[in-house]
């Protein structure tokens, strides 16, 4: 983009009229390394010439600034003027120009969706407009983590926004500035300055063996749906990594059994994965390799209503999502004796502490177990 280059005037005092260049795009002062859009030229002009004098001083004034405009012009527009670390700091002001919105966005979209397109609008919902990467900074970071602690949920519009949700929607777009800094976007790691909110520990519903064997012998309206559960049930995974499984993932070893060969959605991780009998069972008969194993699964809120009414139809009064199944699986294998790092793999997760809130339930379904025992000593 070439520089274009304006001769404007500024009232001063006596009638004059100061004369300075303007710059569009601002260009680099080489003196202090900053950005300016204006250049003092030190000539003056009468704003209402009361003589001939006056008027010839305004003729002649005039020409030599337009010479002086036309040469900055011609000079800035010339590849070689500006010295390598002028080039380097302007094309960083250029980028810092650009929307983080935007950037956002795209990031946004091109990951799983749901908890990521949430992060996107309750940004976009604070920052009531377009936003450049140069007007992110630690204050106004702040100043979203505020907003996130203190404002309504966008999907009820009443109930505020749970700190788990804040903390995640903060996380993500601490993540999306790192992302930024990692595509030479921005110079600083601004996420790294950055404190994150601190989550607070849930309950995590779990279904008990004889739930889930409830939950297999009723009927579903929608028969991907109950596979696909039981299916996470039988094997941990995530909603997202289901979602896309198609059968040149699904291997078979003679003596060894079944097998998952897949990357995770959310980690990025390959994994080489174990499945059981009754877990192949539930996929159906197999596709073209390139063929998806459970057709049109959508996470949506028709999902989660037909998710609910068949949970209600097995009896079951727990509070029940899809990704309770997995949670169904972790439990369910600690409470059987198989070791945390195990489980933690099986999960797919990259540290084991996050794992250990699995058996965290564990360890109080014990404690529960330990008092059911009583005697009477009296």
């Amino acid at each position: 983009m070439s520089t274009k280059v304006k001769v404007r005037t500024k009232s001063i005092t006596k009638g004059r009229k100061s004369l300075f260049l303007d710059f569009y795009p601002p260009i680099i002062n080489p003196k202090n390394g900053k950005e300016t859009r204006r250049e003092f030229l030190g000539l003056y002009v009468f704003d209402k010439p009361k003589n001939p004098f006056d008027r010839k001083h305004n003729v002649e004034t005039l020409f030599i600034a337009n010479s002086i405009r036309q040469k900055r012009e011609n000079n800035l527009n010339k590849p070689e003027i500006y010295t390598e670390h002028e080039k380097e700091q302007l094309a960083i002001l250029q980028k810092g120009e650009q929307s983080f919105l935007d950037y956002y966005k795209k990031l946004a979209s091109d990951k799983a969706k749901g908890v990521w397109s949430s992060a996107f609008s309750c940004f976009k919902r604070f920052a009531k407009g377009d936003v450049r990467f140069s007007q992110i900074d630690k204050p106004y970071m702040d100043e979203f983590k505020q907003y996130l602690l203190t404002h309504k949920s966008l999907r009820t519009g009443s109930v505020a926004l749970s700190t788990n949700s804040a903390s995640t929607y903060f996380s993500l777009t601490k993540t999306a500035l790192k992302q930024a800094y990692r595509d030479e976007i921005i110079a600083i790691d601004i996420s790294s300055k950055l404190d994150g909110i601190k989550m607070t520990e849930v309950r995590r519903d779990y279904l008990t063996v004889d739930e889930l064997n409830s939950l297999v012998k009723t009927d579903c309206s929608n028969l991907q749906v109950k596979n696909s559960a039981l299916f996470s049930a039988l094997t941990g995974l995530r909603f997202s990594d289901i979602q896309k499984m198609v059968w040149s993932e699904v291997e078979h070893v003679e003596g060894q059994g079944y097998f998952l060969n897949f990357t995770q959605k959310k980690t990025k991780g390959i994994e080489y994965y174990p499945i059981s009998e009754q877990a192949f069972n539930l996929l159906g008969e197999r596709g073209r390799p390139e063929d998806k194993i459970f057709k049109g699964l959508n996470y949506s809120s028709w999902l989660n209503k037909q998710l609910f009414r068949w949970v209600v139809k097995a009896g079951i009064t727990k509070d029940i999502t899809f990704h309770n199944f997995r949670h169904s699986f972790a439990t369910l294998q600690l409470f059987n004796g198989t070791d945390l790092f195990t489980v933690s793999k099986m999960l797919g997760h990259k540290d084991i502490q996050s794992t250990q809130v699995y058996a965290k339930v564990v360890d109080e379904s014990k404690r529960i177990a330990s008092d059911r025992i009583k005697l009477d000593f009296d």
